[in-house]
């Protein structure tokens, strides 16, 4: 069997394929510790049908793909190896004063976050931009140092020296210095980031040191579940890195950690949008911590430097926006406004339902209005593991807040929806809209535990008319690991003007590179037939700061040309007669999946017509509403629903909201229609409604936000 497993914030989904090609889902708690220790591993012994006591066979397991957000998580709490930087003297606080661009325009008090290492070590080195060696690095020094910090405790050093990107010989000799010490992580410039720029170039390092050993323990502890602890034993255990390609878990780094997960979503969505037909999707992740947002019409979109919980980072990854709006994000009443997140209630204690004593949720905010029916959400809650959701709980909860801000429950409940749709709203204008593409040409991509809930809200609050949901779709992140590819990324400086000459050069370089990226992938069991190599450039306008990735094509005619296309999409300008710049050259090898191809389902015929498990009482859109609920493995090709209506299914529920209709292709796709004109009006009157106050703020901001981009592109 092969295990696709996505370890998320609050729920770990997995699927299984077994030897004869049949899928099998489970999902389960991320954490219950007082049932199991780690729930990726557990899920495989569940799936299995194990006994507590009982090993795992690893001969029966071909593969394990899985993305985790151990390392995210690393990092939001400042929970990683203690790490000492060795830099360059005089540049002890280059990482700390970085670039001095305010994170957010309209916060007048900035609170810088709180930095990575714990200690600087200076050491007496340079060498200058063309490599001539200014100083030799005094070792003696930097040995007693690094002896000290090792002394105290410090186990990571992250080196970082001046120009160390393109003369690495110095950081070379502290990196073996450091190793002879005996310290477990070395993480080096010129290896981890080996581009100009020592602030990006630094951080990146930080993140390494910082997290890799984290990474490195739960690989360790992993393995040791899966075999037992026994070292004649071998598990085929692969990752999913930021960058959207799957790589063997001792090749796994900390600065290829940080959207694990989230990028084994973004595959998971493109492959079955496009084998639906669709070619313009934005996609929709919403799980039980946060919502991942994404665009994509016919390429994977990369960020190469992206700032994640406070901390820059320099690595290929999946051009992902996140907010923090999920099932599980804390809904309450300040008195005066109606407030979603940004905290959640993860997955302990979780909502208010799951029966851990938690606080109101918007999962709680679906309960309430009947969106989500106790009898037909998995049972896997309470001390047992099969309890089902505590609907008294919520109501309870929901009756108090109701009183204070004088509404009923329901309404209340709605109010909170509303908020938390707007916010998703703005986190997909932030990934379409402002940077000038028309939202309303696209086909939402639902997908994650929370998303069916609230796609055709999130839909009508951008003027979107289509919603595609696959039957994985609450799974759909696991289901990417399977889906996704072996690839391996190199980037090398260049720093050269744009010309036929400067191409020229770049070929030894790129042919190098090529070597090293293809032999990685092969290494990890890909044939070689089955590897492609994509060459990209990193061009911008001499005198400026950011570039835009290009895939090579060999002339610069070609290139001046896309990167015009590109640019203009992006800032809505161009510079004629300024100098293009080729800061730096990247290859990948793509190990491309055997596993990937999808065969159409095989339907059992039904005797008679659909008919619904129930009707149930939902109030949508300021009313209440008899809504029929369904059960996804009793539709068939060609049947239509319209809505208010609920498809229930194992790993998620899909709400149609009024003048909505769904219908099912012949591949099991779910597709969403509006079928009636939304209907655009707030009713406000002279008093302050909290909900609307809420609403407003955040769309106020998000206008002002989009402002301040225009104003920072331009």
């Amino acid at each position: 069997m092969q295990f696709w497993i996505d370890r998320g914030g609050t729920f770990t989904d997995i699927v299984a394929r077994r030897a004869d090609g049949t899928l099998v889902t489970h999902k389960l708690l991320s954490e219950n510790p007082e049932r199991y220790a780690d729930a990726a591993v557990q899920g495989v012994r569940d799936i299995l049908g194990l006994a507590p006591d009982a090993p795992i066979p690893a001969h029966a397991i071909e593969a394990v793909k899985m993305g985790t957000t151990v390392a995210t998580n690393a990092l939001l709490t400042r929970s990683g190896e203690r790490t000492a930087l060795v830099i360059t003297r005089g540049f002890a606080d280059a990482l700390r004063i970085g670039y001095q661009n305010r994170p957010k325009l309209f916060v007048r008090r900035i609170d810088l976050p709180t930095l990575l290492y714990e200690r600087v070590i200076e050491v007496d080195e340079r060498i200058g931009a063309r490599g001539e060696v200014v100083l030799l690095p005094d070792l003696a020094r930097a040995d007693a140092a690094l002896r000290t910090a090792y002394a105290d405790g410090i186990r990571a050093v992250a080196i970082v020296l001046m120009h160390g990107y393109r003369y690495p010989a110095h950081e070379a000799a502290l990196a073996r210095l450091a190793r002879a010490i005996g310290f477990a992580q070395v993480s080096v410039s010129s290896e981890v980031s080996p581009l100009m720029k020592i602030v990006s170039r630094g951080d990146t390092t930080v993140v390494d040191a910082y997290l890799s050993p984290i990474l490195r323990r739960y690989v360790d502890e992993v393995e040791r579940s899966l075999t037992g602890g026994r070292v004649d034993t071998k598990v085929n255990l692969q990752f999913m890195q930021s960058s959207g390609g799957l790589t063997d878990a001792h090749r796994f780094q900390g600065k290829d950690a940080i959207l694990s997960g989230p990028a084994g979503g973004i595959v998971g969505a493109v492959e079955v949008s496009r084998l639906a037909g669709f070619d313009k999707i934005i996609g929709f992740d919403m799980g039980g911590t946060s919502t991942d947002v994404t665009h994509w019409a016919g390429e994977y979109e990369r960020a190469f430097v992206t700032e994640v919980a406070g901390v820059r980072l320099r690595a290929p990854m999946m051009k992902i926006h996140t907010v923090a709006a999920g099932g599980g994000s804390i809904c309450s009443f300040d008195g005066a406004r109606f407030r979603v997140g940004p905290q959640s209630a993860g997955a302990n204690p979780g909502p208010a339902a799951y029966r851990r004593g938690g606080p109101l949720t918007v999962t709680d905010c679906n309960v309430m209005v009947g969106k989500l029916d106790p009898e037909l959400f998995p049972k896997v809650f309470g001390a047992s593991g099969r309890e089902p959701l505590d609907a008294q709980a919520v109501r309870g909860k929901f009756e108090t807040l109701a009183r204070e801000a004088g509404r009923t429950p329901e309404e209340a409940a709605d109010g909170f929806l509303r908020i938390a749709v707007e916010n998703m709203a703005n986190a997909i204008k932030h990934i379409s809209v402002q940077r000038g593409y028309d939202v309303t040409e696209y086909t939402l991509c639902c997908f994650g535990g929370a998303a069916g809930q609230h796609a055709c809200l999130v839909a009508d609050a951008l003027g979107m008319t289509r919603v595609f949901i696959h039957p994985f779709a609450g799974v759909l992140s696991a289901y990417g690991m399977g889906l996704a590819d072996v690839r391996a990324l190199r980037q090398e400086a260049v720093e050269a003007v744009l010309s036929e000459a400067a191409l020229a050069a770049t070929e030894s370089a790129f042919a190098r590179l090529a070597s090293l990226v293809r032999d990685e992938v092969e290494r990890q069991g890909v044939v070689s037939a089955r590897i492609d190599c994509h060459r990209s450039l990193h061009v911008k306008y001499d005198g400026t700061d950011t570039t835009l990735e290009l895939p090579f094509v060999g002339d610069v005619d070609g290139i001046v040309g896309e990167f015009e296309r590109r640019y203009r999409q992006q800032y809505g300008f161009l510079m004629p007669g300024r100098a293009l710049v080729v800061e730096a050259i990247a290859v990948e090898a793509v190990g491309r999946n055997e596993s990937a191809a999808s065969l159409a389902p095989a339907f059992a015929p039904r005797a008679g017509d659909l008919r619904p498990l129930k009707v149930n009482r939902v109030y949508t859109g300021g009313a209440f509403h008899d809504a029929p609920v369904f059960e996804r493995g009793d539709l068939r090709p060609g049947d239509a629903i319209a809505g208010p209506a609920v498809i229930r299914e194992q790993n998620a529920t899909t709400v149609i909201e009024p003048g909505w209709r769904a219908t099912l292709t012949a591949r099991d796709h779910l597709v969403l229609d509006r079928v009636e004109a939304a209907r655009r009006a707030h009713a406000i009157g002279t008093t302050a409604d909290p909900v609307l106050l809420e609403v407003f703020n955040n769309l106020f901001m998000a206008i002002a936000e989009q402002m301040g981009v225009t104003l920072a592109n331009t």
